[in-house]
């Protein structure tokens, strides 16, 4: 998951000429692992995997736009790793449970079940009886209409306002709220889907799903890969596909689809440089849905489907890194996964490292170097102000997180910043054979911090010793704050950008308009942060009548002007501030200018009125977020 490149803060976490196309890897069944991984709990699921694990998921469920509900059946095939085990224990948050059986011979039996009072984090512990040890077990089960991974859309509130739209956002810990699971990155499976809905909205899901297929409200899926819980994806709704190429394409509403295939043209280039870094491609098809606004996040790794927020839409392709992410995590992620949201950075971590890869290996160093400039400059920013136990790469034992917390800044952007620490120590043709193989070696397995450090002693620290120290890895996995060996980047295009800023802020005559023309998204970001905190009235009007950055359909843009402009009482901004935060549900882009609206008692006001009105379109986590601030803020009045 990504907010995007250019992440501003961790709350905004809470996370891009033809050639010929190479071949497909087909992957026929998911090969086993190579090494066992070890005991690691992980504390935000009740499952006991140990135990026994979920080896194949079978849903049969009907997906219901009046309820706002899905429901059906679970058929789990289990694992029996435990011979002396006799219960099943799923994670659950506001699942309605009907009645669960057991398989036995050619029938099913009741088997009895309790399911415990809610946490208001992990949900409800549901324990089913298994004395039997039943191969198959089959939970019946709807969901809530509040569920907390499903967001379900009015006709008014999608792009061509004419059919309703539902998607899922399973991670962290959200898939629990529309499927019974053993909701843990430690259990990996395939699974098989048969969903019905009304006809008239087409139904997509993280698997198989077929550029040809036809509304007709019955819908069957295959995901032969194994994969954990949180990459379980469902979306419905007024939806077409385009191909980008032979095993890449973008599904979107009809009003959206030709400007998202035509920002996202560069996709099946991605996937081929890529491979040519980390090897094949492991997932069939790379294919994308691109959101309405609502969709709290950037995107979201879904394999096969990696889901688009339509903010990276603008026109000149200067923010598709976010695509890259997203197809990033086919290796890191999807293929190699942490095995608890404590480790985070080795999904994250690695994404935005070979995310700026793909970036430079398509549109050159500069562009990489501007983005990790902004990524670190953002990170240095926040990293002082987070407590001592977030700021290390690794969770330290006994530490307790939110699971959205687990992932900030810190496991995207030091993340990134470790590996390309090791990148510029061994050189880049080692680390990238090292990383290949890394890939290679852990494919489709769920994996821990010491896992990785283990086996980088073993094929990059010990073969070429005397490059990096223990302590100095030490520093960067476990310690606080950003090392000093911490390697610095230069953007030819940043010093262009400063140098413009500066005169400006010294005589007030703009940059040459010859000059500005050129510059790209990340200029403009770069040139409004280093702006300070406030400016004169006088200096954004002046700003403002040049540049139109008030009402602007760049949410990397609008998400740094109208912070500045309610610090520095620029009122003129104030109805498009309104529009943007109503309009937009992605927390990146809009939590910053709640955070600076609460500040004052009328910004306080406007926040609240434009949250009440922006609320029905809003994500469960965008509203839950919001909501936060607001009785924080008001609380303190």
């Amino acid at each position: 998951m990504r907010s995007l490149a250019l992440l501003l803060s961790c709350a905004a976490v809470l996370a891009a000429g033809c050639s010929k196309e190479p071949e497909s890897a087909p992957v026929a069944a998911t090969p086993k692992p190579a090494v066992e991984t070890p005991v690691d709990r992980d504390e935000h699921s009740y499952a006991e995997p140990r135990k026994v694990a979920i080896d194949d998921l079978a849903l049969d469920i009907a997906v219901d736009f009046d309820a706002k509900t899905i429901g059906g059946t679970a058929t789990y095939t289990l694992d029996w790793k435990d011979k002396t085990a006799t219960q099943l224990v799923l994670d659950t948050r506001d699942l309605t449970i009907e009645k669960v059986e057991g398989e036995a011979g050619n029938a099913w039996a009741p088997l009895q079940y309790a399911l415990a009072a809610k946490d208001p984090v992990l949900g409800s512990k549901l324990t089913i009886e298994t004395p039997a040890r039943n191969a198959k077990v089959r939970v019946t089960y709807t969901s809530s209409p509040e569920a907390s991974g499903l967001q379900w859309l009015t006709p008014e509130m999608t792009e061509g306002k004419q059919l309703p739209f539902m998607f899922s956002q399973s991670q962290q810990i959200h898939a629990r709220s529309w499927v019974p699971l053993q909701d843990t990155p430690q259990v990996r499976y395939t699974y098989s889907a048969h969903v019905t809905s009304r006809p008239d909205v087409m139904v997509l899901m993280s698997a198989d799903n077929d550029p040809a297929a036809v509304r007709d409200g019955d819908y069957t899926f295959k995901m032969p890969q194994k994969i954990p819980s949180y990459l379980m994806a469902i979306a419905a709704g007024d939806l077409v596909f385009k191909p980008i190429s032979a095993r890449s394409g973008v599904w979107a509403e009809p009003a959206m689809v030709d400007r998202a295939t035509k920002e996202f043209e560069d996709t099946e280039k991605m996937i081929a440089a890529t491979e040519q870094l980390y090897g094949p491609y492991r997932w069939d098809r790379y294919d994308m849905l691109v959101l309405p606004p609502s969709f709290p996040y950037g995107g979201m790794e879904n394999p096969r489907l990696s889901f688009i927020t339509p903010t990276v839409i603008v026109g000149d392709k200067t923010l598709v890194s976010l695509i890259a992410h997203e197809l990033a995590h086919s290796w890191s992620g999807n293929l190699v996964t942490f095995s608890s949201a404590k480790h985070g950075w080795l999904n994250e971590g690695f994404t935005s490292y070979v995310e700026n890869r793909i970036v430079e290996a398509l549109y050159g160093k500069e562009t990489a170097s501007m983005e990790y400039a902004i990524a670190r400059n953002a990170l240095k920013k926040e990293i002082g102000t987070m407590p001592e136990a977030t700021q290390s790469l690794a969770v330290k034992p006994g530490t307790q997180l939110d699971a959205d917390d687990a992932l900030s800044a810190v496991s995207y952007d030091k993340g990134a910043w470790f590996l390309q620490f090791l990148e510029e120590r061994f050189g880049r043709q080692e680390f990238d054979a090292f990383l290949r193989g890394y890939f290679d070696h852990f494919a489709f397995q769920s994996i821990t911090t010491e896992q990785f450090l283990d086996y980088a002693k073993k094929n990059l620290f010990d073969k070429h010793p005397n490059l990096v120290s223990d302590a100095e890895i030490q520093t960067w996995v476990y310690g606080t704050g950003i090392p000093a060996t911490a390697p610095q980047v230069q953007s030819r295009g940043f010093s262009n950008t400063d140098t413009a800023r500066i005169a400006w802020q010294g005589s007030g005559q703009l940059p040459n308009k010859q000059l500005t023309d050129a510059w790209v998204t990340q200029q403009w970001v770069h040139f409004l942060e280093g702006m300070g905190e406030t400016l004169t009235v006088e200096q954004l009007k002046q700003l403002d009548d040049a540049y139109h950055f008030t009402g602007t359909a760049n949410g990397e843009i609008a998400m740094r002007w109208y912070p500045l402009t309610i610090r520095s009482g620029y009122v003129e901004a104030r109805p498009e501030i309104a529009r943007f935060i109503e309009r937009v549900g992605r927390r990146k882009l809009i939590m910053p200018v709640y955070e600076e609206l609460v500040k004052t008692p009328e910004g306080l006001a406007l926040a609240k009125e434009s949250f009440a009105r922006a609320r029905p379109g809003y994500h469960p986590i965008t509203t839950g977020s919001v909501e936060a601030l607001l009785a924080k803020a008001s609380a303190g009045q």
